[in-house]
């Protein structure tokens, strides 16, 4: 596995690698310390299989960088890993493009699940940015009955729940309110769940796979 890491903090860049290679052994890296470094060795004519850029580091041109990135790396997966937990910075990355979205703040464990869900043809959005009050985010792999053996491997259970509600015709709104969580949540969820289907809008999505059935 070859990868690419785009951070302008030498330290951090050396603590991705090293979590890293807990994931894959025999893993390559190459490093960038600003984004114009980082899209010309994505341009170079290596092909990478991760590629993980920070957000604003020197050079930043704003979130159509992601998609730059994509451009030159088309069959990679393109990450962010960033101190930002903002909603909109979560949203605009998926948007534009990201296969994930990971916190610095993240433990070694949450990095290493979030891209394990990421190679596996999902798309990781961090509990902690959508968590809403009295609310727990619960990823794939826990212990709350699966709905369809492929749904359960691509999206997190509230990514099911969500998508059940889409199929039955309801709003962003109606959705939000019918899982307590703010508009701007659903619509996160919305994006995460387009990606890791492969589809572009509602109706594709309701269409992708047989009726999940959530617990």
């Amino acid at each position: 596995m070859k990868i690419l890491i785009g951070d302008d903090h030498v330290l951090f860049r050396e603590g991705l690698r090293r979590l890293l290679e807990q994931l894959k052994e025999g893993a390559s890296f190459e490093e960038a310390s600003n984004f114009d470094e980082l899209l010309e060795k994505a341009g170079g004519g290596e092909k990478y299989d991760l590629v993980l850029t920070d957000l604003r580091m020197p050079g930043w041109p704003g979130f159509s960088g992601i998609q730059d990135l994509r451009g030159k790396q088309p069959d990679s997966k393109v990450v962010v890993v960033s101190a930002s937990e903002a909603h909109h910075d979560v949203r605009d990355a998926l948007e534009h493009g990201a296969a994930g979205y990971i916190p610095k703040s993240s433990s070694v464990k949450i990095m290493l699940s979030a891209l394990d869900l990421i190679f596996s043809g999902g798309v990781y959005v961090p509990p902690t940015v959508l968590r809403e009050a009295g609310e727990a985010e619960v990823r794939v792999g826990s212990s709350i009955p699966p709905s369809d053996p492929q749904l359960d491997h691509l999206l997190t259970q509230r990514q099911r729940e969500v998508l059940d509600r889409l199929r039955e015709g309801k709003s962003n709104k109606q959705i939000a309110h019918e899982l307590g969580l703010s508009e701007g949540t659903v619509k996160i969820h919305m994006t995460a769940i387009f990606k890791s289907l492969g589809v572009r809008n509602r109706t594709q999505a309701a269409m992708a796979f047989p009726q999940s059935h959530s617990a």
